[in-house]
């Protein structure tokens, strides 16, 4: 009974997996036909010929690699901002004793519950007033001020798990509060940092209103909304439409799978920890 369990948990997770995987296989054909095949034949039907020509346009005509190192720019750019902001938050809220702490902790979970829809006229009006509308901050500070809580959810656990007789014995032996942080406590939370920093990640790479309403400019803009104005641009080739479709995906796609493995390890030893 326990192979026919197993080997049925088996066909489920196989059969979870194609689902998965489908609309990537999908698009792979997709971006790899002319307007010919995308209209006349089967969508798993495979394309007559292997039309690489179809990146090669994009990335040559296509503006596509601006807005390919625009999304690193801002993607890595915020994700370094808000892992330091949110451990400096959480390391205050868990090490150090101070009235108000859980005050604190409790307005950054509020904003887990605010939609970004909502916040978009009032950003808009501040950043105007200073300036910083078409400016790569609007975008940085943004996404850094939308992922802090749910990256202070993610170490909360972890570093409210950390033993306090390393900080002590620092202590003891005249380490400063900035020191205690970034010397001892910041490197122990290094797991649980690389997983908040994959999530955070994904979420920067793959954000589109914020681009679209505060960035107007060609050479700032990302590969979320670049693809909406190559489509303008290309209307009948959608060959390249999927090329671009596909630049868009493969880097966060690659960087899951090779780090997968710490997210989960991550979230387990917060979880488990905390």
């Amino acid at each position: 009974m326990q192979r026919i369990g197993k080997a049925l948990l088996y066909v489920v997770l196989i059969g979870i997996a194609i689902i998965q995987l489908f609309p990537i296989y999908w698009l792979t054909l997709f971006s790899l036909k002319n307007n010919y095949e995308i209209f006349n034949l089967s969508p798993l039907a495979l394309p007559q010929e292997l039309r690489f020509e179809n990146y090669i346009k994009v990335w040559t005509e296509g503006n596509i690699a601006t807005y390919f190192f625009n999304s690193i720019f801002y993607t890595v750019s915020a994700v370094i901002l808000t892992i330091v902001l949110a451990s400096m938050v959480t390391f205050a809220i868990t090490r150090l004793q101070w009235r108000g702490h859980k005050i604190v902790l409790g307005l950054f979970m509020l904003g887990l519950m605010i939609p970004i829809h909502s916040t978009l006229i009032p950003l808009f009006n501040t950043y105007t007033t200073i300036g910083l509308i078409n400016h790569p901050l609007s975008l940085i500070l943004s996404y850094t001020a939308f992922n802090m809580p749910i990256t202070i959810m993610i170490l909360l656990g972890f570093y409210e798990a950390l033993s306090h007789e390393i900080e002590e014995a620092a202590i003891i032996d005249g380490a400063s509060i900035h020191h205690i942080f970034f010397r001892i406590t910041l490197p122990m939370t290094a797991p649980v940092i690389a997983t908040a920093s994959i999530i955070n990640m994904i979420y920067n790479w793959n954000e589109f209103v914020f681009v679209n309403t505060f960035i107007s400019s060609d050479e700032l803009k990302t590969l979320t909304v670049g693809i909406q104005n190559f489509i303008g641009q290309y209307s009948t080739d959608w060959g390249a439409i999927g090329a671009t479709l596909m630049f868009s995906i493969i880097p966060i796609l690659l960087i899951f799978l090779i780090l997968s493995d710490r997210i989960v390890e991550g979230i387990a030893a917060g979880s488990v920890k905390g």
